[in-house]
């Protein structure tokens, strides 16, 4: 395993153990301090950063990507966790919140869009790579 794919995969897990902490704590510490909306809106952050962390997992142990590829994807990815899901669990707690998180709603979209730019960089990377 190269060293992009040793990281790509070595961040993916401790993503993945930060998802299931935020989880735990989104499914057994939030149900009394915020409204089910909200709650609702936090279990979204989490769900997509799941999906996100196990996609770069499969990145990460793909030998067929090609490192190019890879590069970009982990960034597009690991920003759009950062943007989406991080606006959006700040977004879900704002009542808790001792500051004010209202600049936050432009971000979660720019979160989603790095998320579909990294899909569409692994698609573009895989369709132009000539192995050989």
């Amino acid at each position: 395993m190269d060293k992009l794919s040793k990281n790509i995969v070595a961040t993916s897990a401790i993503l993945a153990a930060v998802t299931i902490a935020i989880g735990a704590f989104g499914a057994h510490g939030l149900k009394q301090l915020v409204s089910a909306d909200s709650l609702a809106t936090f279990e979204t952050g989490v769900r997509y950063q799941m999906y996100h962390v196990l996609a770069l997992l499969i990145v990460g142990f793909t030998s067929a990507i090609p490192s190019k590829t890879k590069k970009w994807v982990f960034r597009f990815f690991c920003f759009g966790i950062l943007f989406f899901s991080g606006s959006i669990y700040l977004l879900a707690l704002k009542e808790q919140l001792p500051f004010s998180v209202s600049f936050l709603g432009p971000i979660t979209p720019i979160g989603g869009l790095l998320f579909i730019l990294g899909w569409v960089r692994l698609s573009y990377g895989l369709l132009t790579f000539k192995r050989g």
